[in-house]
């Protein structure tokens, strides 16, 4: 592919990344392809980018009904979550870090703010203190 038409389109050496994980995944007597597994994935960049609807996808990229069916398999298959761990690891990777976090965060204070009740419960104690 020599021009992305779209921001979001993979670049080559983002397809060479991929193109593996994505491949093993789709299994040809199965499927019937049409269209590539690159402009499949170039489609769903694109929706989630702008946001449109499934069926306000360009004409000239795959039709959304094919793009949604990919996604919803990749979706119950995990192959989305194993493309997404994989880039993670590349990524820290790259930046001198281990593939794999070895601690993570959480915010107490998210917490406490849901255990009172919302909206009312601050209405009350503004009440109380008027």
């Amino acid at each position: 592919m020599s021009q992305s038409r779209y921001t979001t389109d993979l670049t080559d050496a983002q397809w060479k990344l991929l193109a593996p994980l994505v491949e093993a995944e789709h299994v040809p007597e199965r499927w019937n392809r049409t269209h590539s597994l690159r402009e499949i994935l170039n489609a769903l960049f694109y929706k989630l980018r702008t946001g449109c609807q499934w069926r306000n996808l360009p004409r000239d990229l795959p039709p959304y009904s094919t793009v949604s069916d990919y996604f919803h398999r990749w979706r119950k298959n995990g192959l989305l979550d194993r493309l997404h761990a994989a880039l993670r690891e590349q990524v820290r990777v790259q930046e001198g870090r281990e593939p794999q976090p070895s601690a993570g965060s959480l915010d107490s204070q998210s917490v406490k703010s849901t255990e009172k009740g919302g909206a009312s419960a601050r209405l009350g104690t503004m009440e109380a203190s008027a």
